[in-house]
């Protein structure tokens, strides 16, 4: 008799006697009641960024090897950076350069060799609203106002200490 035969009371048998069950979460434990409603609201994942030591073999790494569309590099000298986007199905990949000695990717890359996850960005409806409220709840933002990111909207940026070691970036949507 096979283990994987039920009649002969093998693997499968006992996997699926002894197999505990499964549990769900319950919406309404899930989220808390003391959350007051917002005036914007949060949206899509629109990017992940990672910092690249060397921008053109990871464009051809996108490209050729895992057969994506890549963009050209754009130079954003407000944010020290050069940026190609790699398109993915249901978000992008955001590729960063240093642009300048001071890049805020020139001093990751010196603490992180081969690059790295630098930050992941996610839309919002209202990003002043976001800044307004965010403030309040002691969530430091790395500027004081937004500045224009890569893709020509408002963005700004949530210290990592207040959002569990994660760079945030918010651009309006």
């Amino acid at each position: 008799a096979s283990a994987f035969d039920p009649s002969s009371g093998g693997l499968l048998t006992r996997l699926q006697t002894s197999a505990p069950t499964i549990r769900t979460l319950s919406t309404s434990n899930y989220h808390s009641h003391s959350i007051p409603s917002s005036l914007w609201k949060l949206g899509r994942l629109n990017h992940i960024a990672i910092a690249v030591p060397d921008l053109e073999k990871a464009q051809a790494f996108y490209k050729d090897v895992l057969g994506t569309r890549v963009s050209e590099a754009v130079a954003l000298p407000e944010h020290g950076v050069y940026t190609v986007f790699v398109e993915l199905g249901n978000t992008k990949l955001e590729l960063l350069h240093p642009l300048g000695e001071k890049s805020p990717i020139a001093s990751f890359l010196q603490k992180n060799k081969t690059g790295g996850m630098h930050h992941i960005c996610i839309e919002v409806d209202d990003i002043k609203a976001a800044v307004t409220e965010l403030k309040e709840r002691k969530i430091r933002i790395l500027s004081e106002e937004p500045k224009i990111g890569a893709h020509g909207k408002p963005v700004i940026f949530l210290h990592p200490k207040d959002c569990h070691g994660v760079l945030v970036e918010l651009e309006q949507a």
